[in-house]
């Protein structure tokens, strides 16, 4: 009898974590929102962590003529995440001209960090649309059209591409990227 009473509540117990397993899987919306948080927090650490007077700065040294200064890397992830998320959104207020390196009105590292900031808000709120029935959905973009989720996760990888770039900068300047710092 205790035999089969602990194989019932073995086969009870089994069930329950079989279930909370299938409750626990993230749906592609949370999945698509937690990698953006993490690129998020390296990216926003590096543009916070970067000195407001090296934003200007662009290597000069080999082959890096007329490459982006850090602020233009900045600005340029933000305006590329906005164009985007404005598709994911089905928002017709993809300016073109703004993608290179965001709107002429940014300034200093102030402007281009709150933009960034708005950006990354703007893409969380794209992620969390995405499904696994609108995930193969093709969006109309001004210069393709594209799976919504191949433009979620080519976002993704524009900005880490743009950030590496922004990393090299920083370390010729001194600045150990967040990201890299030992944890305390």
């Amino acid at each position: 009898m205790r035999l089969f009473h602990n194989a019932v509540l073995l086969l009870l117990s089994s069930g329950v974590i079989a279930m909370a397993a299938d409750t626990a899987r993230p749906s592609l919306a949370k999945a698509q929102d937690a990698l953006l948080s993490q690129v998020e927090r390296e990216v926003v650490g590096l543009a916070e962590a970067m000195p407001a007077d090296k934003y200007n700065f662009a290597p000069t040294q080999g082959e890096f003529n007329g490459v982006r200064t850090f602020g233009q890397q900045m600005s340029h992830i933000a305006a590329v995440l906005n164009g985007f998320s404005a598709g994911l959104l089905g928002e017709s207020n993809i300016n073109l001209g703004e993608l290179e390196n965001g709107p002429a009105s940014l300034k200093d590292k102030d402007d281009i960090v709150k933009y960034l900031k708005d950006a990354f808000a703007h893409a969380h709120k794209a992620a969390n649309t995405l499904t696994a029935e609108n995930f193969t959905e093709v969006v109309k973009l001004p210069w393709e059209s594209e799976t919504k989720g191949a433009i979620a996760e080519f976002s993704i990888a524009h900005t880490l591409d743009h950030y590496g770039q922004a990393v090299v900068y920083a370390r010729m300047n001194g600045i150990v990227p967040p990201a890299s710092r030992k944890q305390q």
